[in-house]
């Protein structure tokens, strides 16, 4: 079983699991923040959601606080507004640190390289990291990426079709 599946998770609603529940299916974890230039992609998240999750894809946002202060709500508040403002129907986790020495876990995991060199930090809100449905990190692409960039969904799409050859 790949690292990930392990690693525990709190979901924005309080409750406990852990990133196995995700087994099966491609997933793309992305840290968000509800007051960043970047917030408007959570529109195009949850069509790409729309779009693939009967394939068997699913998103998970990570919300963070980390890069200038722009997630400062409680859980409970970020998925109210995230629910209103943009439909948001994907999972949500509470509140947590992607980079620094309180790094979660899942976000220690997916920076991770492979070759054992300095794991890259994540750089901003809405950095995209592509998990394949066995668990391993395919992609990992910029905040500046779009939802409905051509290199994301091509790379969705692949991670789809590959696993049901």
């Amino acid at each position: 079983m790949t690292p990930l599946y392990s690693i525990p998770l709190t979901l924005n609603d309080g409750s406990e699991a852990d990133f196995g529940q995700f087994a099966g299916k491609a997933v793309l974890v992305v840290n968000v923040a509800s007051k960043c230039g970047f917030t408007r992609q959570y529109s195009g998240l949850e069509e790409l959601y729309g779009k693939f999750r009967d394939s068997g894809f699913e998103i998970l946002g990570v919300p963070c606080n980390q890069f200038g202060a722009q997630e400062r709500g409680s859980d409970a508040e970020i998925a109210d507004f995230c629910q209103r403002n943009f439909g948001v129907s994907f999972p949500l986790s509470s509140k947590s640190k992607v980079r620094g020495k309180a790094q979660h876990p899942l976000y220690a995991e997916l920076t991770r390289t492979a070759d054992g060199s300095k794991p890259q930090k994540v750089k901003w809100n809405f950095e995209k990291f592509l998990v394949s449905r066995e668990g391993e990190v395919l992609a990992r692409f910029p905040s500046a990426v779009e939802p409905d960039s051509a290199e994301l969904i091509s790379a969705i799409e692949t991670a789809l079709e590959e696993a049901q050859a």
